[in-house]
């Protein structure tokens, strides 16, 4: 009996740790919850190009603003896993209403705001490439790299919003100039902007110049948005996945990836999500889902990739994803904890399981990258 006992406690223990814990969903549990998350976006907004209103700002916004550059940012992914055509039918004709250009038709705009949606534009015309869907991208990107300035990107989020453009254009056209012109405004953003926006003793970013010391938090710490520093890492994620194994650049961005899930890894909640504020859970604390999404996608991809060691990571994707669809996701599809738009932990406020941010999409893009990377897992 004894012998039976010892072997059994020897078995036990020689299961890694994360298989004795939680578990991600079955794939096709995740795949439905993204069909019934994009499902009751669709349902809302049967018109892709529909305005945007804004009510407290009294203003109404062109449907190819960054919030829903980000949504087709997650339904494009969510079609590279589920290719319905229903979901690149809407992509399409979001594209063709704004005519493959940018918010107010701005051709060509250094805000990299305006041009969030060209990564769309390139997803599709990678599926069925015609010219004229790349002529205004090709333009306002030449424009980039054909003036001198760098000092664009003055504020994270804005490394999503633009760096992955250059980054597949590069790939796409087999011309480097324009990973060089990304890494050009990346470093800027890195190390220079006051003193670089990136604090490599701590692997997370300041959010813009507002924010760098001595600007803290009301416990004394240094402020890291969750929600930018998620920017950042699917900025990285989707460089990553168009630049070559030779890229001069690839190292680097690859060590900043891996320092940043270091440091979130250790600021993740008990119940698996991330606080709006990352040191500072007195600070509008709380679950927030982007984020969370954000840097689930993030963890998920290198894990896939090898960039991250899989013992240690996968109990902290298994958690988060878990708690996003368990705590977050209502039963018909509505995504629940989702900040509204902002720069910092009182920006968008209340944030809670019924709350209804300002802008209603991004979140689901947010969540469709991530959901998206799970299920590859």
């Amino acid at each position: 009996m004894k012998k039976l006992f010892l072997s059994a406690l020897i078995l036990v223990m020689s299961i890694p740790a994360f298989a004795a814990k939680e578990q991600l969903p079955p794939r096709k549990e995740t795949l439905n919850t993204l069909i019934k998350v994009n499902d009751f976006y669709m349902k809302r907004h049967p018109d892709p190009y529909e305005s945007i209103p804004y009510y407290s700002r009294k203003k109404v916004y062109e449907a190819n603003i960054w919030t829903r550059g980000i949504y087709f940012e997650g339904l494009m992914a969510l079609h590279s896993i589920y290719p319905d055509n229903k979901y690149f039918d809407y992509a399409r004709e979001w594209a063709d209403k704004f005519k493959w250009g940018f918010r107010n038709d701005y051709t060509p705009t250094r805000n990299a705001d305006n041009y969030c949606c060209a990564q769309t534009y390139i997803d599709l015309y990678r599926l069925c490439p015609e010219p004229h869907m790349l002529t205004k991208t090709k333009s306002c990107m030449n424009m980039l790299v054909n003036t001198p300035q760098v000092d664009d990107w003055t504020w994270i989020d804005a490394i999503q919003m633009g760096m992955p453009v250059l980054a597949k254009l590069a790939k796409e056209t087999g011309d480097k100039k324009y990973s060089e012109k990304a890494w050009d405004m990346y470093e800027w953003a890195r190390n220079t902007l006051a003193g670089g926006l990136y604090n490599q003793k701590e692997g997370l970013w300041w959010r813009d110049a507002d924010f760098v010391p001595p600007y803290k938090e009301p416990n004394g710490k240094n402020c890291y948005w969750s929600r930018g520093n998620g920017w950042v890492v699917a900025a990285l994620v989707k460089v990553l996945e168009e630049i070559p194994a030779d890229d001069p650049h690839r190292s680097v961005y690859e060590a900043d990836l891996k320092a940043m899930c270091e440091a979130l890894a250790k600021c993740q909640r008990e119940d698996g999500f991330w606080n709006v504020s990352l040191h500072d859970e007195s600070n509008f604390g709380g679950k927030e889902t982007s984020g969370t999404a954000l840097f689930v996608y993030g963890m998920a991809w290198g894990i896939r990739n090898g960039l991250l060691d899989k013992d240690k990571y996968m109990p902290i994707v298994t958690k988060a994803w878990n708690a996003i669809v368990n705590d977050a996701i209502h039963p018909n599809g509505y995504i629940g904890y989702v900040q509204g738009t902002g720069k910092e932990p009182k920006d968008g406020q209340p944030v809670s399981y019924d709350s209804r941010p300002d802008f209603d999409d991004f979140g689901t893009g947010c969540v469709l990258l991530a959901g998206s990377e799970v299920y590859k897992l």
